[in-house]
This record gives structure tokens, sequence and C-alpha cells, in this order.
């Protein structure tokens, strides 16, 4: 039978340790302290196991982050896309590359046909039961239900069959396997507790042990440790035992020691650390550390020389159900190789590297832990560096411990993995397992997975299954073969780069890997463009082939350069592409990214032909320009480049090669200044085109007189100053090169100044800062500021503002102290005399600002300031007089300059209040400020009323009297005084303040009588009896009303406004008489009018309404009774066309009156003041009908709302009394039958009387205690004396007295009931009688019962709701009953009834 690829996978030892990554560990993970003193066995074993404990070493290793190994801290990448992995979600956030790298298949998962087909064989025809456990190493051993183990060669070829039948119904199913080191020894557990020993060589049975351990439990784990004499093993009692084989004259024995009892805490897992045979001499070996899992810690032990235990750690809190796991495996740490346990219970994996020190001592170190989100069932080391665990969805990963990546997860949902359920409950023995124990054993699966040199095994119910880490190359072949390309050169490229975890097969120092991966690179690059060209769509639309190109294209493009393979590239790739125009196109397009980005510099002379021939057929012009300026000069063809540049005009990439490939400066500028000069000397407007030549040629000169090349980089260094010169050179050319005779001298500094001056003088300026010592340089200066003069100056083409831009750059240079220009004084005196002509108008403000900036650049150096001071009045540029005032300090002539300036007249308030705040001036200049204020007041205030009011407040508070006699003008003056007395937030206090609100309160009267009102309500500083003759001066008849009224004269403020309300009625009567009711200016002044009364009348029934409260009724009548008068005579005095709809307004209102009067006035004096006037006295009944019939309504809607309210108090009465009654009249229950302070039973003594005391929370006392308890209030002479339940109200502590007012709750009782228990000689021993003394209601609840009886004799609840309504609605008028007295501060509360305690 040949070998299988996965028997000779299994055979391949080799793969165990891959030392050579042993340099890429950084060292810092792992300087963490050492633990000390390791606890003894015996204190593991006394100690409580509690699943709280913290999840901290008992040796309190510190875990320092910061010295973390680099794998944990660097850029780590994403799961891989057909993983399907959420785990990463939920781990500590790290910073993801946006390249994130490919995984793709990991791990290579394989049947294991022959095995698998002779495990269904054997439980059909032999009926050797199914499979229960596996172990492999140099031969692969299924264990069965039927007691017998299978043993298979490493080609899958069955070898041995070991047991029978008989011994499999003895001892049960086999449970756990074990092989020695040197495959020489199978160790079998069964179900019953039995373990077997075999000869593998032949298949001879060597021992068989029933007393290793109590009998009635399951053997869950044998497992041989590096010393072929010595075993451990784990049953269902969770105890852990050690086997020592001994072989004596040819007498095979087993001595078995107990290690761990379950009673102290049951161990599920146990896993010795065996070395591979590469480190069989490994110091550490000679101790024999055991793990072993219990349900809450783990262990670590040394089994020699002695028994001694090294390290406990109690696991984080996690699901009960969760299954403990342990893992050896040793990892290069340091240039040195120790092992480290990886263990787990639920969802997270910890790690500890155990090393020895020189001292003797094991030294264990907590790493950095892997979370997942995920329950775990299985967990196994594959390598040194990569973790595979099962979950308890069946759901295997592979995760990479370093960087915590989960590389790839599969389903091992068909494997149909076998658990060991049945051994964890013992049922071959009866059960006899805990139910944590069985809990735990629901997921167990640790006798299905077994991994040996880098191949992880695991039993399926009718399979087995072998896992192994796929070479390199076989990971890249996988994408290949699902035709993946852009997949299979990403995870290449993490090959090459180093970045790939898991990698297997890839050897030597990092260059011969490089290479031997480029290789592979450069063959799938080759592939993919194949793949391409055959893939093309051959019809349909080009952008479908062109999108198909874009996918492809720029992937070879990108990993050439990557690998720095060019020749490649531009040889054999593209002349493959090229056979495809589409494919040619997209890949010319796509260097231009490369080129930009200068990862692309040289091309070969072909491709740049074709580059310029397809971007200059396709208009890509801007992208052509773009990688001419980043291209290699010497790559391109230099007359071909600049042939096509000046055609399309890519003047950027012209001057890139005249610059770079010919060290020519100035024909690109010649070339420039032919393009904008024309149109500039013709005075043409430019177009946009030209404005942007001309502002590449300002930055073109600029870089070359500042050394810089354009458009990038720098100019040579040793041409730097030759190539300033040349440009100096050729802008003082007297001429130009193909000059006319119109052409005008200095032709090129011409067109630059017509261009854009402002710039242009910039350029110079920041040229001018490096010339120090180069006295070419500094000629060259001195030339050009005279050729600017020479042109510039009475030159009527300049503006002011450009002629005055030159002069402020040159007082600039001439105030630099290492100055060397020299320019004529006499110039400047022209240009001032050009600047301040009063006879142009032309570009005033233009002009002024031009020498405003010219002087604070240091233009006065240059000028007279007597001079310029005259001019500038003469030319009105108040801004220049401001600037020369400020440097003499005559800052009251400023005042006169802002007042003259139209453009600038209202920041002089600002400028004022910031001269008088300001801590920098005398006080002389702020008196002299002052002065001129107050000089200028009237214009001031003429300016902004509201801000001159500001300044007097905060500056002028002393002259407020000189300022009001300064205002004539008294519009003007009650404009300046409103603003001055408006409210403030900082308020200050005014001199005469009194006498400026009243002379106020004159001006409102006069100007705006209708702000008089809100006037009187804000102001409190007028005088009543002042303001009263004021507002009858002027007659303001409703600010008088209220003045009065607020001086308390109630009569004379009604007189006030009964009149005016006569004066209106008056009008109304008399528009009635007038017959132009059917215009309609008549009827809006109709309106109006009657609007009018109707305002008079509300007034004046609010001021009544306000007034009554505190009159007599004698005062009330005289009041309500002249006003229904003077509405009930108007009626009579309606006459005319519109005399019926007037009348029915009129009789509305007169209505109104009366419903108002109703709350103060009684009825019957209403209707006797009716029947007495003559509108109604004198005529019939229907007359006075409608009055009558109202009054009768308002009765019968006021008895109806009695009635009403009544019945519902009457209601409410009922209810709280009943309940009341209910409520003392229930019986109580207590809680116990004996007294809650003594303790003693209620009947203490069968022979007496005792009186007992009930309350309603429950508790039962005896009355002599609660009187020595002091728990009673009330006089001690009162026949009752009150209770309180002593529990309830010392329960916080407190001592109470006598004294202590009782307060509602449980404590003091609905009804204390008073129980006697009379002792009856002639009745039984045993019976007894509760008499009920009395029922009574303690302090609190007579106090309600009173206040229910109060209500319920108090005022009418009409009143009370009327009064309510009022208070709510003052405007609202209506039936308004005077309050009764002592309800002032009552308030209506409408609530559901109270639920009472039951």
């Amino acid at each position: 039978m040949s070998q299988s690829p996965d028997a000779r996978s299994l055979m391949s030892a080799s793969s165990q340790l891959n030392l050579v990554e042993v340099d890429s560990i950084d060292d810092k993970e792992f300087d963490i302290p050492q633990v000390d003193t390791p606890p003894t066995l015996e204190s593991i074993l006394s100690e409580l196991e509690d699943e709280d404990e913290p999840f901290v070493l008992e040796d309190t290793c510190v875990v320092n982050t910061d010295n973390m190994d680099a794998h944990s801290c660097d850029t780590s990448s994403l799961a891989s896309s057909d993983s399907g992995d959420p785990a990463y979600l939920k781990r500590k956030r790290r910073t993801v590359d946006l390249n994130a790298t490919v995984h793709g298949s990991v791990l290579r998962h394989s049947l294991l046909k022959g095995i698998s087909a002779q495990i269904v064989s054997a439980a059909d025809k032999v009926d050797a039961g199914l499979p229960t456990a596996i172990t492999v190493s140099g031969v692969i051993v299924v264990g069965t239900s039927h007691g017998l183990a299978l043993v298979f060669e490493t080609n899958q070829a069955l070898r041995l069959c070991l047991g029978t039948k008989t011994t499999g119904a003895e001892f049960g199913a086999v449970s756990a396997l074990s092989i020695n080191h040197d495959c020489s020894r199978l160790l079998c557990g069964f179900a019953k507790g039995q373990i077997t020993m075999w000869d593998l060589a032949n298949g001879k049975l060597l021992r068989t042990i029933t007393d290793a351990h109590p009998p009635g439990t399951a053997v869950l784990h044998v497992k041989f440790t590096d010393d072929p004499t010595l075993a451990v093993c784990n049953d269902s009692g969770g105890s852990v035992f050690e086997l020592a084989f001994r072989r004596v004259m040819g007498m095979r024995s087993c001595d078995s020691r107990c290690l761990f009892s379950g009673s102290k805490g049951e161990v599920c897992c146990v896993e010795p650390l065996r070395a591979p045979p590469d480190f069989r001499d490994h110091p550490i070996t000679h101790y024999s550390l055991l793990a072993m899992a219990s349900l809450t810690k783990i262990l670590v032990i040394g089994l020699k020389p002695t028994l001694k235990v090294w390290m406990t750690f109690p696991y984080s809190k996690s699901d009960p159900s969760s299954v403990p796991q342990l893992s050896w495996q040793f990892v290069p740490v340091q240039k040195a190789v120790n092992p480290i346990l990886a263990f787990c219970k639920g969802d997270t994996v910890h790690f500890l590297l155990v090393k020895k020190e020189e001292t003797g001592t094991i030294h264990v170190i907590k790493q950095r832990q892997l979370h997942l989100s995920c329950d775990i069932i299985s967990l196994s080391w594959i390598n040194s560096r990569t973790l595979v665990l099962v979950d308890s969805h069946e759901k295997l990963q592979v995760v990479d411990r370093p960087s915590q990546d989960v590389l790839e997860t599969l389903d091992l949902e068909q494997v149909q993995l076998v658990y060991n359920s049945r051994h964890f409950k013992s049922l071959a023995t009866g059960g006899n397992v805990s139910q944590a124990l069985a809990l735990v054993g629901e997921k167990a699966c640790y006798q299905s997975v077994s991994s040996y040199a880098g191949q992880i095994i695991y039993l399926g119910t009718k399979s087995a299954h072998i896992m192994a880490l796929r070479n390199w190359r076989e990971r890249i072949d996988c994408f290949l073969k699902q035709e993946h390309f852009v997949e299979a050169l990403s995870l290449a490229w993490s090959f090459h780069e180093g970045t790939a975890k898991a990698v297997v097969g890839l050897y030597g120092d990092p260059l011969k890997r490089k290479a031997v991966v480029s290789d592979k690179m450069v063959e799938i690059l080759f592939q993919f463009a194949e793949f391409a060209l055959k893939k093309c769509p051959e019809q349909g639309k080009i952008q479908v082939m062109e999108q198909h190109f874009q996918d492809v294209v720029p992937v070879l493009v990108d990993y050439s350069l990557l690998l720095q393979r060019a020749d490649l590239l531009f040889n054999q790739l593209y002349s493959r592409l090229m056979e495809n125009m589409v494919a040619k196109g997209v890949f010319l397009e796509s260097l231009e990214s490369y080129i930009i980005a200068d990862r692309l510099g040289h091309m070969t002379t072909p491709i740049m032909r074709d580059l310029l021939a397809h971007y200059h057929g396709n208009g890509l012009l801007d992208s052509l320009e773009r990688c001419i300026v980043h291209l290699d000069v010497t790559s391109l063809d230099i007359h071909q480049v600049v042939q096509v540049c000046w055609e399309n005009q890519l003047y950027d990439a012209m001057i890139y090669v005249f610059n770079s490939g010919m060290n020519d400066y100035i024909t690109p500028m010649e070339k420039l200044f032919a393009v904008i000069g024309p149109t500039l000397r013709e005075g043409r407007s430019l177009t946009d085109e030209d404005v942007v030549m001309g502002n590449k040629l300002l930055v073109y000169i600029s870089c070359c007189l500042a050394g810089r090349a354009y458009p990038r980089g720098n100019i040579p260094e040793d041409l730097v100053v030759q190539v300033k010169h040349q440009v100096f050179e050729f802008l003082i050319r007297l001429h130009s090169a193909d000059s006319s005779e119109e052409e005008e001298v200095f032709p090129f500094i011409h067109t630059l100044l017509h261009f854009d001056t402002r710039e242009f003088l910039n350029v110079l300026a920041m040229t001018f800062e490096d010339f120090k010592n180069d006295k070419q340089a500094l000629e060259y200066q001195q030339r050009i500021v005279d050729i600017l003069l020479q042109v510039m100056v009475d030159n009527p083409d300049f503006t002011p503002s450009q002629v005055g831009g030159l002069f402020t750059f040159l007082a600039r240079q001439l105030a630099k102290p290492d100055n060397t220009l020299f320019v004529n004084r006499k110039l400047f005196d022209q240009v001032l005399e050009f600047l301040c002509c009063p006879d142009d108008d032309s570009r005033h403000t233009e002009r002024q600002q031009v020498l405003l900036e010219l002087l604070q650049v240091g233009g006065v150096v240059q000028f007279n300031e007597g001079r310029l001071l005259t001019l500038a009045e003469k030319a009105k540029f108040y801004q220049i007089c401001e600037f020369l005032y400020e440097k003499k300090h005559l800052y009251d002539r400023i005042i006169d300059c802002y007042l003259k300036d139209p453009l600038r007249k209202l920041e002089i308030f600002s400028y004022i209040d910031s001269l008088l705040s300001m801590p920098g001036y005398s006080s002389e200049e702020k008196q002299t400020v002052k002065n001129k204020v107050l000089q200028n007041i009237q214009e001031l205030v003429t300016l902004d009323p509201s801000k001159s009011a500001d300044l007097v407040v905060f500056h002028f508070t002393e002259e407020v009297q000189q300022i009001i006699s300064e205002l004539q003008d008294d519009q003007l003056l009650f404009g300046f005084l409103s603003c001055l007395l408006e409210p403030r937030e900082s308020y200050s206090i005014l001199p005469l303040e009194r006498d400026l609100h009243e002379l106020l309160l004159d001006l409102l009267c006069r100007f705006s009588p209708h702000q008089l009102l809100s006037f009187l309500h804000t102001s409190q500083h007028y005088r009543l009896e002042e303001a009263i003759q004021v507002t009858e001066k002027y007659r303001c008849n409703e600010a008088r009303a209220f003045l009065l009224e607020k001086k308390g004269d109630v009569q004379g403020a009604f007189v006030v406004l009964l009149e005016t309300l006569k004066e209106k009625l008056c009008l109304l009567t008399a528009e009635s008489d007038r017959g132009d009711g059917g215009q309609d200016g008549g009827q809006d002044e109709e309106e109006s009018t009657l609007t009018s009364v109707k305002d008079s009348l509300n007034d004046i029934l609010a001021f009544c309404h306000r007034s009554c409260q505190n009159l007599s009724q004698e005062q009330r009548e005289s009041l309500w009774f002249p006003l229904l008068d003077t509405m009930m005579a108007s009626q009579k005095q309606v006459k005319g066309l519109k005399a019926k709809r007037i009348s029915e307004v009129l009789k509305e209102l007169t209505m109104k009156v009366l419903n108002c009067m109703s709350s103060f006035i009684s009825l019957p004096a209403i209707i006797q003041q009716i029947l007495q006037d003559p509108v109604y006295g004198k005529g019939k009944l229907a007359e006075i009908q409608g009055l009558i019939l109202g009054m009768l309504d308002t009765f019968n809607y006021e008895q109806t709302l009695l009635e009403t309210t009544t019945s519902l108090l009457n209601h409410d009465l009922h209810w709280s009394l009943a309940h009341l009654r209910a409520a003392v009249t229930r019986g109580v229950h207590p809680r116990q039958d004996y007294c809650n302070i003594c303790l003693q039973h209620y009947k203490r003594r069968q022979d007496s009387a005792e009186e007992i005391i009930v309350f309603s929370c429950g508790h039962l006392y005896h009355l002599q205690c609660l009187q020595q308890k002091d728990c009673g209030w009330g006089a001690a002479s009162e026949v009752q004396q009150w209770w309180r339940c002593y529990k309830c109200s010392f329960s916080h502590g407190g001592m109470g007295g006598a004294s202590t007012k009782p307060t509602r709750g449980r404590c003091t009782s609905l009804a204390q009931t008073h129980v006697t228990t009379v002792h009856h000689d002639t009745g039984a021993a045993a019976h007894r009688k509760k008499v009920f003394v009395e029922t009574t209601l303690d302090l609190q609840q007579e106090q309600s019962w009173d206040q229910i009886r109060c209500l319920y004799r108090g005022p009418s609840r009409l009143s009370i709701l009327s009064e309510l309504s009022h208070c709510h609605s003052n405007e609202k008028t209506g039936f308004l009953i005077p309050a009764q007295p002592g309800t002032e501060s009552f308030q209506l509360k409408l609530s559901p009834p109270p639920l009472l305690e039951e």
C-alpha cells in the first residue's frame, strides 16, 4: 500500500519545532518579576477553593505591559476574508493597516480514509464498537467502546488489534490512551477504572492495573511522562495519581501515589510536560513537570526530584460548563527555548512561561492573554507561534499567538467529533460523580484530539481527520487555483516582507527568502497577465474592456515596482500587453500615479514615445505635463517634448525641459512674455488663461531669484548665482529681442508692472532680503529701483494705488538698518503732491489708503510733516490727519477728523470711549478730549442718541445738566433722555435724577403719550404730586388715573377714568347722528371709536375690581352706580341711522357692567337702581326683560354650581368617614405570640390576668413592658394613655422619651387594641379568652377628623372656586365673589382618594 500524503506528513517529525524563528522574537515580552517562593502542595490542598478569586498569580507576578514584545504592539491584519472570524472585533482594539494582510488557507484538512474505513469496518464486522479515543505518535491508536485498541501504521495499515471483547465487557469502553516517547508502550484507561499496558512491538499485554485509584471511578486521562517508568492518571472522582512501573526479577508491578485528592477540588485535565526529541536534555525535564486543571484553578507541580508545587493560578469567572484546557509547547524566547503552558476555561487563553533559574528554582512568568468570543473546548499548539482552537459550536480557529490574529476559521461539523461525556459522568460505574464534573463533561472531547509533530488528528464517530499547516507555496497555489491572483500576490508579498503568519517552508536568511518569494511572484505576474488577456471580453463596450484591464494592469505595475523589476515591467509584461490596444492604453495611463509619486523616474525610449503619443492623442494633457516634470530628463526626446508642450501650452513641462535638459532659464521667460505682453501693451482685458500665465511667470521669476527650480526641486548649487544674474539682466533689458519701433523701454518690467504691480514688487522684496554680501546683486538692486522710478513716476498709465505701492515698497527698503539703496527725496515730495492733489476727486479713498500705508511703513522720514498735514487737510485725507495728530498727541483734533469724515463718523463713539477708558493717556489729554466732546455734544446726540447716552453715563455723569442745557431742540432732548434713563445692567447714579425723570415725563406727554404708562410702571424716580400735575396739564387721563390710584385717591382716579369713558361715549353717539354709515371711511372710524370705548370700559372695570377689595358697601356703590348710570344714559342719546346697532353694543356693554357688579353689589340694590332709571323705569316690562332674564340666568347657574359642589363634598366626607371607621374597627393580627420587648410568651403566667397591646404593624407587647420602656405619651393623670410601637419607633437606635411626638407610620397604629387575657379557675388550664376593652383614635386621627369637620363648616366652596378662577384670569371678567377671610393661601388640590394601608 503506497503511502498517502497524510501518512507522509505524519512521518515527517522534523517539523516539530522551527528554531529558525528564534532571532525574530523580541526579548522584552518576558522581562517580568520572578516568583520568589512557590507554594507547597500541602498549602494548595488545604486551602478553600473559591471561584470568585481575582485573576492574578498567587505569587504576585506583576504583568508589565511596557515590556511586551514587538509582536504584541505591531499593526496586525484583519482576519482573512474567507475565515469568517467575528472574534477580532471583540478583542483589544489595535491599529489596522488599510492594506489588510490576506492569510489565505492556512490549514490543510485531510480525511484519513484508510483509518476511517477500518474503524467503520471493525464496528460492523467484529463488533468493535464506536471509536472513543485516539492518540498519535509513531503510530496511530484508536480506542473503541467495546474495549479494543486498534493500532495503525503511519501508512494507515492496521498493525495490531489489542484486547478482546471479553475484557471489553469486563473493563468497559477505552476512555484514555497514551504512547510513550519511543513508541514502545501503550497505556489504555477504561470506563470501569482499569488500566492496561501493551507492548506495541508484539501486541503483548504487559500489565493490568486495577488498584491504582479508588474503585467505581472511570479513567479520564492516563499520560506517560518523559520517564518511561512514570505515568499519571486522572479519574472521574477528580483525583490525580502517579503510576510508577517496576520490574523486579521478571515480575512487573505498579506503585500508585495520590498527587491530588478530588475531595479538595476535582481535577478534570492533566498534562505532563513532554520534551520533543531535540530537547530531551533540556534542564527543565529533570523536574518532570505536570500541569493539572481543576474546576477552579491551575496547578503546576514537579514530580522530581521530590513532589513540589511550583505555581497555582485561579481562573477568572467563567461559565461552570466551560471545559478547562491545558497544552505545553517549547517556544524560542530570548535566544533560548523554554516551555509555555497555554490554558483556558471559557473564552480567554492564558500563557505561562516556565523556566529554570541558575539557583535551581522554577520561575513562572505570566504572558499576554488572548481573548476570543467563543467557549473553547479544545486547545492545541501546532507550532511554536500558532494555536488551533475548537469552540463549542465545533468551529476550528487558527490563531497566531504573537499578533493574536485569527488566521482561519473552519467548520468541523462534518467530522462529527466524539465527546467523552459518558466517562465524565462515569455511567459505566453507576454515575457516582459530582454535578459540577458532569456539567463540564457535556462538552469534554479531550480523547478525540491528539497533536504530534506539527499535525493534529481529530476523531469523529466514523472517521479520523488530520490538520497540518500548509507550506507557503501551497497557500499561494490555493489562491491561484481559484484564479484569485490579487490575493495570491498580496499573500506572496507578505511572505516577501516577513509579515505573514504561520509560515512553513521558508528557510535561510532574509535575503535568500526574499529571492525565493520574488521568483514566485514574477511567475504569478506572468500568469496574471496571460489570464487577463485570455479572459478579456472580445466583444462589447469599450468601457467593459477598460474596466477589466483596470482591475489587472495597476496590480502588475505595482508589484513589479515593489519588486524593483522595472525591466520585467517594460520588457516582458509591456510587450505582452501591447497586443491589446485597450490593455496598452490602461497600462500607459496607470503609470501616471507612480511617476508623480517618484516611484518611476526613468523609462525606456519606446515607452516614453508611446506615453507621449497616447496622452497627446487622448487629450490627457494635464496628466502628460505632470508626468514630464517628474521624469528623468535623459529619458525624454527633448525636441519632441518641447514641440508638444509649445503646441499645447504645457508651460510647466516646457520650463522643466529647458531648465533641466539645457540649463536654459531665460528662453521660457521670453516665451511667456510673448504670450501676455501684447495683450497688456494694447490695453485689452486679460482672459483667465492670461492671468494664470502671468501668475506662472511671476512664480517662475521668484523661484529663479530664490534658487529654487520650477515647478519642483532646487536649482543646482553651482548655477544659483549665475541664474539670478541672468534673470536680472533679462529684466533690465532696454528692448526685447524682436522689438518694434513702437516698443517702450524696459518692456519686461513694464509688462510685469501692468500685470500685477503689488505682486511683482513683493517678488523683488523677497529677493532683496537675500542681498547681503553680493556686490553684483546690490548693483542690480539699485538699477532695478532706478528703472521702476523712471517708468512709474509721472506716468499717467499707472494708478495712484500702483505708484503708492512702489513708494511703500521703497519706504520699507529704506527703513531697513542695512539699507544700501539711494532714492532722491524730491521724488517722494513729487509723489506726495500727486496723491494729495485736491482738484482730483477720483479715487479719493484709494489715494488716502495708499498714502496711509506709505506713512505706516516709515514714509514720514521722507516727508516734511507740516507740509504733509497741510496737504492732507486740503485733500480731506482725515485718516492721514488722524495719523499725524496721534503722533503729536493732539487727540481733540482727531475728534474733528472723525466728525468731518463721512465714512467714519459713527466710529467716533468707540474712539472716545476707548481713549477715556484706556490707562495710557494723561489726565490733561483726557480733559482736553472731554471739553471737545462737550463742545460738539449737539452734533453727537444728533448722530446717535443711544451711543451718546452711553458715553454720558460712563464718562460725563457730572456734566449732565450742562449737556441738557446745550440741547436746544426738545425733540432731540426727548430722544437723548429716553436713552439716558432707560434701565441698564450696570446702573450708575446720575445727579438730580428725580428732576431728569420728571423732565422726561413732561416730554413723553408731549411727544409720545402711548409710552407714558409703561414709563410710569418701570420708573420709581418721579414725585407723585408733580407727575399728577404734569399729566393733568397735558390731559393724559389714563396716566393721571394710574398716578391717583397709586397715591390712594380711588375716587379721584375713578372720576378721571369715568370722564374719559364719557368723552368716548359722546364721540360714539355723535357719530351715530351722522348719516355716513354707507361709506367705508365712516365705518372704519365708527369701529375705532367702538374699540376705544370698549378699551376704556375694560380699564375702568379692572380698576373697580382692584379697588373694591378694600372698600365698604357704600363706597363700592359710589363706584359702580355712576358707571352704570353713565352706560345707561348713553343709550338714550343714541339716534340716527345707526342707532339700532350702536344701541345693541351699548346694551351688551351695560350687561357686562351688571355681571361684574353682581360680585360686589347685592342683586336687589342693582334692580332698584335700574328701575329708578328713567330709561327703564318709565317704559314697559319688555324693555328691561333682557336685563332681568340675564340676572335670573346668572342666579340659576350659581345655584346649580352650589348644589353640585355641596353634593361632591358630602360624598367625599362620607367616603372619608366610612374608611376611617373601617380602619379603626378592623381586627389586628399579631406576627408572633411573644412580647417584642421581653421576648417571653404573651401569657407568661397561667394563674394571672395580664393586659397586652397589639399594634397594626403586627408587633405585640405586655403593657408593663411598654410602661417600663416609656413608650406612651399624654399626661399620666389621663385615664387613656397613648402608645407607640417600641420596635418600629426605636429600630434605628434612637431613644425617644415620653414627650416624643408620634409620626404617622406603621409604628403608630390606626387602632391600638388593648387585650386583657383572663384566667378562669373553673375552666380548663389552657382555656384563655380575649376581651376587647376599647377602640380609640390616636392624636393624629383626631386632628384629621377636626380638619374634615372644619372644612365642612367652612365658607362656600363656590366662593373659593370663583376666587381661584379670578386669580388665574385677572383680565377676564365674570361673576366675582369676595373671598372669605382666612382663605388667601388656600390651594385647590384635586387628587384621587388615598389608598389606605391594608
